[in-house]
């Protein structure tokens, strides 16, 4: 269950403590994919984690690919699972929080080059979380999050789960807080 309140979302359910975060588009409507909620081009529900997914022409759940497919999970189910990857997941919200779709087409390496950095003392909900290695001449990333605070992050996490809330340690290599603006 998720409920609005002046600016504060309460998030309940499972084992989900129930957590006041100040809300701005972007963490909004991440909650609101992370609970299952109809959002353009879905009509609800988990969505479920699909490798390539979240990345035809328009951002939003779609068909996966088994191209580069290193799960654990034999065989492929991404082209048959109707779902998102992580920047399949960070490309779609930002799209229906800025109207168009600001990070363009592409992976997590693609992703970050659109981005700023800031520092954690500047980080805030709705930046950007990524993972890998990303310096001046080397971008070598390997995930992405919806920070929303208090160290979580709505993410597409790996083949077999939905989308969902983790901790920022669920994921190694952690490279950093990245703004669009």
């Amino acid at each position: 269950m998720v409920v609005a309140l002046t600016g504060t979302l309460l998030v309940a359910g499972g084992s989900v403590p129930f957590l006041p975060v100040t809300l701005n588009r972007v963490t909004a409507i991440a909650y609101a994919v992370a609970a299952g909620q109809d959002q353009p081009g879905w009509r609800g529900g988990e969505i479920p984690y699909s490798w390539g997914g979240g990345h035809d022409e328009d951002p939003g759940p779609s068909l996966g690919t088994c191209q580069g497919y290193s799960g654990a999970i034999r065989p492929c189910p991404a082209t048959r699972t109707r779902g998102l990857d992580c920047s399949g997941l960070a490309r779609w919200v930002y799209r229906l929080a800025y109207g168009r779709d600001v990070l363009g087409p592409g992976n997590t390496n693609d992703h970050v080059r659109r981005l700023t950095k800031v520092s954690a003392a500047k980080a805030r909900p709705g930046d950007l979380v990524f993972y890998g290695k990303v310096g001046r001449r080397t971008v070598k990333t390997h995930h992405v999050g919806i920070y929303v605070g208090h160290g979580r992050m709505i993410n597409a996490l790996r083949t077999g789960t939905e989308i969902r809330i983790d901790p920022l340690t669920a994921v190694k290599g952690f490279a950093g807080y990245f703004r669009y603006s």
